[in-house]
Formats: C-alpha cells, structure tokens, sequence
C-alpha cells in the first residue's frame, strides 16, 4: 500500500478517533484555574479549619490557592466585586442585600449557623431594654448582619434608625467605642462579641437567634458559569473542614483561639452559640432571609422597585452543595 493510499485509509479513522475523544466522559473537563482566592474569617471557624489544613492546596494542586482575611461582611463582599478574591464568606443577609443593590452574587454553601451577633452594652450601663435605645449612639458596621440586626431589633419596638445615632465602625472598633464609653450600645460580632462579654464584662441588652443569617460561601454569577468543577473542589473541601469543626469542638476552640488571638474561654463561647449541622443551602435559608426582606425595604437599604424575595430566589443556589452532601 502506497503512503497516499494509507493516508486516505487512516485520515477518517483518526478524525473518528478525534471525535470519540472530544465526547469521552471528562474530556471536556475545564483544567483547574491557576489562581483560586479565598477569604477566611473570625466569625466562619469553618474557613479558619480549611485554611489551617491546606485540604484545599492538596485539592488543587496546579493551582495557586491564595488567602485573604476580612474583618467583616462587608469587607467579604467588597473584595468579590472587585475581583480580589472568588469565594466570600459572608452573612446570609448581607448577601441578600448585596445583590439587590447590583452585585450578581450567588450563595452556593453553608458553612455554619452561628448566633453570632447581639446588641451589648457596658456592665454598668443603665439600659435595659430596646426602647431605652432611642436616642442613643449605637457602633454597627454597616452591610453587615450586626447592622441588620440592630435595624430589625429597633424595629420590634417601633423605632428605626432616625430614632438613633448609628455609628459605623469596623467590629474591632466598634468594640473599642464600647468600652471606651464613645457609645451607649454595639451590635457586635463573635469573636469580638465573645472577647467583650468575658474581658470587660459587656452585656447582651437583646439577643435573637432568628434574627442572625447563616454564614454563608458565596461567588459570582461569571465565575458560577466559568468555574462550576473549581466550585465543586473547594465545597468538597470546606465539607471535610465542617465535618472537622463538628466532630473536633475541643481542637476547634484551640484553633480558633490562636488564629484570633483571643482566649479559650472566649473561643469556647463564640462556639457555643455555633451551629455546623447543615452544609446545603435552600428552603429554610430562603425563609429565613425573606423574614429579613421588609426590613431592607423599609429603611431604605435597596435600590426602589427591588423585589427582595425574588432576590432571594435568584441568591440562593443549591446545586453544588446538594451533590456533595447526603440528606
């Protein structure tokens, strides 16, 4: 056989072969980004346990895994619109409101179900119920789940934030402004919140479980459709560091305490209140944060016209969790 004759026997066979792999289970599999960016935080223990273990570097090994610390919500959200990191961990509500106002953002896991805000003041001041509140100053980070939680407490007793003094300060400072006497009242932040109550004595004027939102994963719409295989990696990740957080409280109290810097005792309180039970995002986040939604609409916070429950509904988005994790 000639080479002409074998070339015209083996072309269709090799662009046969071709097309048999393009279609071959996993061959169009997208390679691992070169670069993934994380955020970890004080108040999402279960972002402090992946980091401390590098599960997600042994996950990802052709890629660069990069960490970002964020003092607050709001910081979380600012570096995922501006592309600085791809996965934010957040509070569930200051998601919702992020995405009301533009951000297309989509919560893709849960990774705990903290009570970790309340509203403190002094050990010897003289409040002593919400309604003393009215006129007072009040440090509340704003965009975050302190801020929100004030405004929805305010509001059980008839007043909103005209009624108050809010004074925005990132949750260390808000601390500070506490004890200082600056001002009369903090919604604070765990581990902050914890550290307060048993290293000045600070106490919880108001305290409501319901009114916390989860501690939540989120990424943007753009890198939902670019990168679901990376988003399945790192959830199958944080999953091992939640499975870790709730089977290991002693170590985790110790992690905690030294990443943060703060005392066992202070750590140990902060996860008293900290709940690692349920991973997947869906029905009962999505009542949970359309119970919040008047309030944004009320004071104001969202852009006029928003319908929040439909953002709600466009936020949260199961799929990635619900695969990996068993009912």
């Amino acid at each position: 056989m000639s080479l002409g004759t074998l070339a015209r026997f083996t072309r269709p066979l090799l662009a046969a072969g071709a097309l048999l792999a393009l279609f071959a289970p996993g061959a169009q599999a997208a390679s691992a980004p070169a670069e993934v960016h994380l955020d970890y935080a004080y108040y999402s223990p279960t972002s402090l346990v992946l980091k401390h273990f590098g599960w997600l570097e042994q996950a990802l090994p052709d890629s660069k895994v990069t960490w970002t610390l964020s003092q607050g919500s709001n910081r979380s959200l600012e570096y995922l619109n501006s592309g600085s990191i791809d996965f934010a961990s957040t509070a569930g509500l200051a998601a919702v409101l992020s995405r009301a106002n533009g951000s297309p953002l989509k919560t893709v896991y849960v990774a705990s179900r903290p009570e970790w805000t309340a509203l403190a003041v002094r050990k010897d001041s003289p409040l002593q119920t919400l309604a003393d509140l009215k006129g007072k100053k009040i440090a509340a980070t704003k965009g975050t789940d302190p801020y929100l939680f004030t405004l929805r407490a305010l509001q059980t007793v008839g007043l909103n934030k005209d009624d108050v003094e809010l004074v925005h300060l990132q949750h260390p400072n808000g601390r500070v402004a506490l004890e200082k006497g600056d001002v009369d009242a903090w919604a604070g932040l765990d581990p902050h919140l914890a550290a307060s109550q048993i290293q000045a004595g600070s106490r919880l004027l108001y305290r409501n479980v319901d009114f916390n939102s989860y501690d939540v994963l989120s990424v943007t719409d753009a890198y939902e459709k670019a990168q679901p295989d990376t988003i399945r990696t790192v959830l199958g990740a944080y999953e091992k560091a939640r499975d870790w957080a709730r089977q290991h409280p002693d170590q985790l109290a110790e992690l905690l305490a030294k990443e943060s810097g703060l005392p066992l005792e202070v750590a140990k309180l902060q996860l008293s209140r900290t709940d690692f039970t349920n991973g997947t995002p869906g029905a009962e986040q999505v009542k949970a944060l359309k119970a919040a939604a008047p309030i944004l609409v009320s004071e104001g916070l969202v852009r006029k016209g928003v319908d929040v429950d439909q953002v709600v509904d466009q936020l949260i988005d199961p799929q990635f969790a619900s695969q990996l994790i068993k009912p």
